[in-house]
């Protein structure tokens, strides 16, 4: 009982060692003194070949901490230890307290001694038995976890599609007559709900709110050529002033430097969502309380309604500007970035993932919506948002390997060790841009936590479930 939260803290410790963030050697020594007396003392002799296991296992902790080893060596060790140290709790520690525990139990009914071996068998059996099919029941515990924490009620995922639906409509019809200059598109509510790739619950939808600009007055600058230097972003520049001066378009309104300014737009429709609007009129009218969030600096409505909560973000988008027919939001950036707009990749990335399962009926996006699950119901993985996730999908997805059902477990586990060295290097690419590295906005402890959290699932993999 002792081993185990020590093999936790190795575990821990083997982690950050990697990124060059933990103890001395002098500390992992004493740590594995402590390991190995409290092994001894709970193990005892019958536990020798555990107790030489553990050892070994050790030894190659310490050895990876004291001498530099090429990255790609480190981790080829690192999952075969892991697997070492995941298999070895469950065979033999468990044992010792039934065995002392069975010889207690007759000493009450004496008299009956030849017959307490026979009533305690069926009760050491189960406790025997019980760790042995872990790693066979993942399929079937994956299959248990989508069906009671993913599948979401057909008649919430109606019901949030309706409410999103009229609010779009409502919306619109505000915009219109409080900016009648500004010509705007048709409010479009979608994202992961739409698409099937939305996890738990019906609580989550986007709105874009798309500008139509005029054809050959505006063009696009990569981020990165930009003052911002920054991959994620787009410049919308005005053009053609020579023949359309300014004041000819009735975004010109909006230009700060000759760039259309994402900052300038959201300011102004902040102040109408959060003041002008009459959202009690509107609740009233769909049967449920609308209000937007002060908090958040992106423009979100709260819907509360008697069956269900929903997140309605809406989101102000220029699309299609380019030949690539790009997606860009205005997003609250920070420094120099503020005017800019935020490539959304999110479509792509969704119809991909799309067109790889029907390729091959394949579970990719099972597994997202199962990944997205386990991160939603454990707080130490909160971080992990449904950027991060698909990324990781997307690149195990256009690999050649089975992805039927029935390898749902195998791609689960595969998943778990690339987030798992991504957070080692502290690097996740974007599948579509790789010059934009997800994992930048995470500071040290947050990577040393979520690294954590994913060696305990690997090693037990339905303690996330």
């Amino acid at each position: 009982v002792g081993l185990s939260p020590n093999l936790d803290r190795q575990t821990m410790a083997e982690f950050s060692q990697k990124r060059g963030k933990r103890r001395s050697d002098e500390g992992l020594g004493s740590m594995v003194d402590f390991l190995l007396a409290n092994a001894r003392l709970v193990l005892g002799v019958g536990g020798a070949a555990v107790l030489g296991i553990a050892t070994l296992a050790v030894k190659r902790f310490i050895d990876r901490a004291t001498s530099p080893r090429d990255e790609d060596d480190t981790k080829a060790d690192s999952w075969k230890e892991l697997s070492l140290l995941k298999a070895t709790p469950h065979l033999q520690p468990r044992p010792p307290p039934a065995a002392l525990s069975q010889p207690v139990l007759p000493l009450v009914p004496s008299s009956s001694a030849p017959e307490g071996p026979a009533e305690t068998d069926p009760e050491v059996t189960p406790q025997l038995s019980s760790p042995a099919p872990l790693c066979l029941t993942l399929q079937e515990r994956l299959l248990a976890f989508e069906r009671d924490r993913v599948t979401i009620p057909a008649a919430q995922v109606a019901l949030a599609k309706q409410l999103a639906g009229d609010i779009a409509l409502e919306l619109q019809a505000y915009f219109r007559s409080k900016f009648p200059e500004l010509p705007f598109g048709a409010f479009v509510p979608g994202g992961p709900l739409y698409d099937g790739l939305q996890a738990g619950a019906a609580d989550h939808v986007r709105l874009l709110v798309p500008l139509v600009l005029e054809p050959g007055l505006w063009s696009l600058v990569p981020g990165v050529d930009t003052v911002a230097r920054d991959p994620r972003c787009w410049a919308v520049r005005r053009t053609q002033l020579e023949f359309c001066p300014r004041g000819s378009s009735p975004w010109d309104r909006f230009l700060v430097g000759g760039y259309l300014s994402s900052r300038v737009l959201l300011e102004l429709l902040r102040k109408a969502l959060a003041a002008s609007v009459n959202w009690p009129a509107i609740g009233s009218l769909l049967g449920c309380l609308i209000r937007p969030s002060m908090a958040s600096e992106e423009l979100l409505l709260e819907v509360q309604h008697e069956r269900l909560e929903l997140t309605v973000a809406v989101l102000v988008a220029v699309p299609g500007v380019d030949a690539d027919d790009r997606l860009l939001l205005a997003w609250p950036l920070e420094g120099l970035a503020g005017n800019l707009w935020l490539q959304d990749l999110y479509p792509v990335e969704a119809a991909r993932l799309r067109a790889l399962d029907d390729h091959d009926a394949g579970t990719r996006r099972r597994l997202l919506l199962l990944l997205c699950a386990v991160c939603r119901g454990c707080s130490a993985l909160g971080q992990l948002g449904r950027g991060h996730l698909t990324q990781v999908v997307l690149r195990l997805g256009e690999d050649n390997v089975d992805w039927t059902e029935e390898a749902l477990g195998e791609r689960f586990l595969q998943a778990l060790e690339l987030l798992i060295g991504s957070l080692e290097q502290a690097s996740l690419p974007c599948h579509f841009n790789p010059s934009v590295n997800l994992f930048s906005s995470l500071r040290e402890e947050e990577i040393d936590d979520i690294g954590y959290a994913l060696y305990s699932g690997l090693q037990e993999p339905e303690g996330l479930l």
